[in-house]
């Protein structure tokens, strides 16, 4: 007996909706197991297997940085900083397969939770400006205070979080209104973001104070601030800037800048539990799915060093490309 054309529909969506399942896990698939490296005065992400070789390398635009997996995992959203333009890596090839023009001099960028809008800092223009990405345009953009650098977009998809490198603020930007509701004042020169996993407290790093500071996403409020201490280094040389929480959720890793350490923060209680030596500048951060190694890029030593975090010691450091920048760790 033929299917009702109401059942066959059905069915038909049923199939077509495990078919796009199939075809983004295995794009997922294509970079498990992969560690990718910007190497900003190479013009390439650098490509590595877990235990630190090298295995590839990509070419791409001009000053790679921020990086990001696409909604479905099919590409490398890369920002090139002097080509002023979003690169497009197919995970599958390992190719540059397209861009995405931006403004004058990108830094940092996040998406919108269903992956099709990418929203960007512009630091020359003192901007963020959304994409679309699947039709490569410019969206919208709102004004921010200068040299706006982390971008990060609520689950929701209702907020956006920018850092202004200048004000000393977090603006907190309603992205159905495009405008800026609040203005959160943080510390010396505010760099980078991560939610806790909870979605209540929003962690910020100040480059210039050696701190980070925890917002309560509430009241979009600074509620604390955490202190970095380096023996035998000057305050002036310890300079948080990347940061990456444990796949547990349970601790916030802190690239320290000049100062060639990480720290250990425990998301619960605000300790400083453990510092570990690593190269010059260490800002970019990624970790490995199971948690049990941190990949740090170090920029001024052109080098990633991969962190234990059981034993909370360097395990080896290997060459990373020139100016190393972001670390992105395939699932």
């Amino acid at each position: 007996m033929p299917l009702r054309a109401p059942m066959a529909c059905a069915l038909r969506a049923v199939s077509l909706a495990a078919a796009a399942a199939s075809l983004a896990l295995s794009a997922q698939a294509q970079g498990a197991g992969k560690v990718y490296v910007s190497s900003e005065k190479d013009n390439k992400i650098y490509v590595f297997d877990t235990q630190g070789e090298r295995t590839g390398a990509i070419d791409v635009c001009k000053r790679p940085r921020d990086m990001s997996f696409s909604g479905d995992g099919q590409q490398i959203l890369v920002i090139c900083g002097d080509s002023n333009a979003m690169g497009l890596v197919d995970v599958a090839t390992g190719k540059l397969a397209g861009t995405v023009p931006l403004g004058d001099s990108p830094e940092m960028f996040d998406l919108s939770p269903d992956g099709k809008t990418a929203y960007v800092s512009i630091e020359d223009e003192n901007v963020v400006a959304a994409y679309d990405i699947g039709t490569k345009k410019a969206v919208f953009e709102v004004k921010t205070g200068g040299e706006p650098e982390g971008v990060l977009v609520t689950p929701d998809g209702k907020t956006a979080y920018v850092t202004s490198e200048v004000a000393n603020v977090v603006h907190v930007i309603d992205l159905g209104t495009k405008k800026v509701t609040k203005n959160i004042k943080v510390g010396k020169r505010p760099r980078r973001f991560v939610l806790s996993p909870d979605g209540g407290e929003l962690w910020v790093t100040n480059e210039l104070d050696a701190t980070v500071s925890v917002v309560d996403t509430k009241t979009n409020t600074e509620k604390q601030k955490i202190k970095f201490e380096v023996k035998g280094m000057r305050q002036a040389d310890i300079t948080p800037v990347g940061m990456t929480i444990s796949p547990d959720g349970k601790s916030m890793w802190v690239g320290l800048g000049k100062a060639n350490h990480v720290a250990q923060v425990d998301v619960a209680t605000k300790a400083v539990k453990t510092q570990v030596l690593v190269g010059k500048r260490a800002w970019g951060m990624g970790f490995h799915p199971d948690g049990k190694t941190l990949y740090v890029a170090n920029g001024l030593s052109d080098d990633m060093t991969m962190v234990d975090t059981a034993s909370g010691k360097a395990l080896k450091t290997v060459p990373a490309g020139r100016v190393p920048h972001s670390i992105l760790v395939g699932k």
